[in-house]
């Protein structure tokens, strides 16, 4: 592009992965392997001007020329506006680099100035006009008064001329064709311009694209020899872009690189990146558990508030992912069990994370709820949503070895019988069968599918809280974390839950 061959030398940074740093004076002595990087700047002024500059490892910044930014040839595609301009024979439009005719704007106002509109009036309008030209006369104006096409600051006659396009055998104007069309014919316009080394700037990529052209768009831009940037708020371009780094802009306005190890969640579940707050839920149980008391603090409205409930995927998953988020120094929530695993990291995210961050004190979301279900109750907890209870039943059943499955033998027969609960609902699998055979440790934990083993069991779980009469119990540990989410959405602090 010449940007190392401009009148005032213009040095190279070194690249190391994250960041431009000043280069190193003795390559050799160091052994590191760095990429030669330019950094350039655009800022805007008092009087809201654009300044392009490059930045000098000696801290300085020169101006950075005209012809260098057109040579790099970069492409903006932001609103409908820049679009339609790009289509146009506007003076630094993409249809006037691709054409390269220096002189054909000239050619053409020049050519579009003689046309003789005096010949398009009518008789009247003719006299009307003859008239004020004699009134200019006596008033000592110019004379000579006629009509043709011109232009003004700002507005030149070329402008008129755009590309036209043929559909079911009419010339249409392309700029009156839809604005995902426009946009992607703005990039071809532009790509078949294309400079050795341009920059892509894409403004909401999915406007005006249904979510297959988003993915055929995504494919492409990353096909590109050139560097692109672009903002969306669609999932579908987030799971499209497959070699795209992530940033990401928190409802406090903070920018931050997201990790690679939030990579899978973001294309599991890209609208957990697209909300106001995000709660990382440990699994589908605790999803449906969270959103239940979300509901009850937040009237039933997560979604217009911005919460976003994402399941991630088991504890160490969670502690990862988490991890990744809050060390781009952005605001996530986080609602876990307690499995006693990497005490000093999951201390680390509740000093950062404060109340966003739930953790029961020990065990898991099961045990702590079931736990609390006094004994006379039990054979009603064990009943669904349905009021059926055999399913579960028999998992505990099996657990005893016994041939009844109904309450009354399996109460007779289990020495203890919240904890045989407890181990059936968690698909635990008991000491005395810890050197089974694989497939009866696999049987054993599907048993958790029966009880609470998705976000339909969470939410059951969560109204039985209620229903139970257990929420007292439970209000102080968990009402500071519903309401860390009230106040990332704006939202007072409440002193209870409606029962």
């Amino acid at each position: 592009s010449g940007i190392s061959q401009q009148a005032k030398k213009s040095w190279p940074w070194e690249w190391d992965g994250k960041e431009a740093r000043l280069p190193e004076i003795d390559k050799e002595l160091s052994g590191t392997v760095t990429e030669p990087v330019y950094r350039l700047r655009v800022r805007g002024t008092e009087e809201f001007d654009l300044v392009f500059e490059v930045l000098q490892p000696s801290e300085t910044a020169d101006y950075f020329s005209v012809t260098v930014r057109r040579k790099i040839g970069i492409v903006r595609l932001s609103g409908d506006d820049r679009n339609d301009r790009d289509l146009r024979l506007i003076q630094g439009s993409a249809l006037e680099r691709l054409l390269s005719d220096k002189t054909l704007r000239s050619r053409l106002g020049l050519k579009l100035a003689r046309g003789n509109v005096n010949e398009e009036l009518k008789e009247d309008a003719k006299e009307k006009l003859s008239s004020l030209d004699e009134s200019f006369k006596k008033r000592e104006l110019p004379t000579g008064l006629s009509l043709a096409l011109t232009g003004s600051q700002g507005l030149s006659l070329n402008a008129l001329i755009g590309l036209t396009a043929t559909k079911d055998q009419v010339q249409l104007p392309l700029a009156s064709w839809g604005a995902g069309t426009r946009r992607l014919a703005a990039l071809e316009i532009a790509a078949a311009d294309q400079a050795e080394n341009p920059i892509t700037l894409v403004d909401e990529v999915e406007r005006g694209l249904e979510p297959y052209r988003q993915r055929v768009l995504m494919a492409k831009l990353q096909k590109l020899d050139s560097q692109v940037f672009l903002t969306t708020h669609s999932t579908a371009a987030m799971a499209a872009a497959s070699s795209a780094s992530f940033w990401y802009v928190d409802s406090k306005g903070t920018v931050g690189r997201l990790a690679t190890s939030v990579a899978s969640q973001l294309k599991s579940d890209p609208e957990a990146f697209l909300a106001r707050i995000a709660i990382v839920a440990e699994g589908k149980t605790e999803v449906g558990f969270v959103a239940h008391l979300l509901e009850r603090a937040i009237d039933n409205d997560l979604l217009s508030h911005g919460i976003w409930i994402t399941d991630g995927g088991g504890n160490d998953r969670v502690l990862d992912l988490l991890e990744g988020l809050v060390g781009s120094g952005l605001d996530f929530a986080g609602f876990a069990d307690n499995e006693g695993s990497a005490p000093g990291r999951w201390s680390a995210l509740e000093e950062k994370l404060g109340d966003l961050l739930y953790r029961w004190s020990a065990g898991c979301l099961e045990e702590n709820i079931i736990k609390l279900i006094p004994a006379e109750r039990l054979e009603e907890f064990i009943k669904d949503q349905d009021g059926n209870s055999g399913e579960r039943l028999r998992t505990m059943a099996l657990r005893l070895g016994i041939e009844e499955k109904d309450f009354s033998a399996i109460k007779a027969k289990a020495d203890n019988l919240t904890k045989l609960i407890i181990e059936a609902a968690t698909g635990a699998i008991p000491d005395e069968k810890k050197d089974a055979i694989t497939s009866e440790k696999k049987a054993l934990k599907k048993h958790a599918e029966k009880w609470f083993k998705s976000v339909d069991g969470g939410r059951e779980l969560a109204t039985k809280v209620f229903a139970f009469g257990l929420w007292p119990q439970l209000e102080t540990q968990l009402l500071p974390f519903l309401n860390a989410i009230r106040d990332a959405v704006f939202l007072p602090t409440i002193t209870t839950l409606p029962k």
